[in-house]
């Protein structure tokens, strides 16, 4: 068992400690791999706030890039030196979403507390958050998480291919599969929602409408791709959408916001046939409301998404290929970068809504 430094949640709510866990060596199927830079995700400010439960202690961050430093038996395609991008998507390969290319939601079980390889320094269980604990020196994970990169790209941009830029571009492309000519509202300029209007930008929306609760956010979402934005807090903002998109309304509406409120409006956004797509997660105790008959009458849906679907040996090459030809923004995504130990300051300039993504860099 090797020490290494990570950033422990011990009490939601609290702030994380910088303390010495152990790490185990890779089993079968799995790799060990050194973290250079690790992305601060709203999903693990929710997780250590608790608002998706989970057992404590534990180590999140799952946005993660680095240099493989070990495999175990039965790895392929993986070695030591090898730059990847480390994601939380974990995937048997033999189950029956697998095989429909959808290992984002593999059915098989796995026990991120009992069998994780990471402990605290006393020896007890420690929550292997998201299936990835990457606010870490190190990482050990399973070796259909990660996917290989150029060795040149700079590691803080690579890891934000781990999450946000997946999922946002993937809820577009591989979710709504926005075609080109239509018009698509996505609701939130963060982090997330830049890149799903990156995404209506690369499939070929021809109206791409933001909605944020701030000028700044909405002008940060034009230089994304944004053809127009509307201020969330004005009353009625789907109504100016919906002007916009000459009084039909939107092909599909990208909640990008873990806001239940958000998702109370959202569906008021679309067209005839137009889905609203969930991105953006509310705490588990928090409840939405439509109306059925309206939507039903309208022939509208609402799609859930985990990760945009995203299939990472596919997706994650494609869109390297599109940041080599200035067609993906990543460099640009970054608003901070901090070290492990400024790791609750880089939280809460998560948690203002000022930053795109912020970025903890260990190496």
């Amino acid at each position: 068992m090797d020490k290494i430094k990570a950033a422990v949640c011990h009490e939601f709510g609290a702030p994380l400690v910088i303390e010495e866990i152990t790490i185990q060596p890779p089993e079968a199927d799995e790799i060990e791999i050194e973290v250079h830079a690790v992305a601060i995700c709203q999903s693990d400010i929710s997780f250590a706030e608790g608002g998706f439960g989970g057992p404590l202690p534990a180590v999140y961050g799952h946005e993660a890039a680095g240099k493989v430093t070990r495999v175990g038996p039965g790895v392929k395609g993986l070695a030591p030196g090898d730059t990847v991008v480390s994601t939380l998507i974990r995937a048997c390969g033999h189950c029956p979403s697998c095989h429909d290319a959808r290992p984002v939601t593999c059915e098989t079980p796995y026990d991120s507390f009992n069998d994780a390889p990471i402990r605290t320094a006393d020896g007890d269980p420690l929550f292997q958050g998201l299936d990835s604990g990457a606010f870490a020196e190190k990482i050990v994970v399973h070796h259909s998480q990660a996917v290989k990169v150029r060795d040149d790209i700079p590691m803080d941009s690579a890891a934000l291919l781990a999450c946000g830029v997946i999922t946002g571009i993937g809820s577009v492309v591989n979710v709504a599969k926005v075609r080109p000519g239509q018009t698509v509202v996505v609701i939130g300029a963060g982090g997330v929602g830049l890149n799903a209007i990156q995404g209506a930008r690369i499939a070929g929306a021809a109206k791409i409408i933001a909605v944020d609760m701030t000028d700044e956010k909405l002008a940060m979402a034009k230089e994304f791709g944004a053809t127009h934005g509307v201020l969330g807090g004005e009353e009625k903002p789907w109504s100016a959408a919906k002007k916009i998109a000459g009084g039909r309304g939107a092909d599909a509406v990208f909640v990008t916001v873990g806001a239940a409120p958000v998702y109370d409006a959202a569906p008021r956004y679309l067209a005839p046939g137009g889905s609203v797509i969930m991105v953006g997660l509310p705490h588990a105790r928090d409840k939405a409301t439509y109306s059925p008959l309206a939507m039903g009458n309208a022939s509208q849906g609402i799609q859930g998404t985990m990760m945009g679907d995203t299939v990472i040996a596919r997706d994650v090459p494609w869109l390297v290929d599109m940041y080599d030809q200035g067609r993906l923004k990543l460099d640009e995504l970054i608003s901070n970068r901090f070290s492990l130990v400024q790791i609750n300051e880089a939280i809460a300039s998560t948690k203002s809504g000022s930053a795109k993504r912020n970025v903890i860099v260990l190496k």
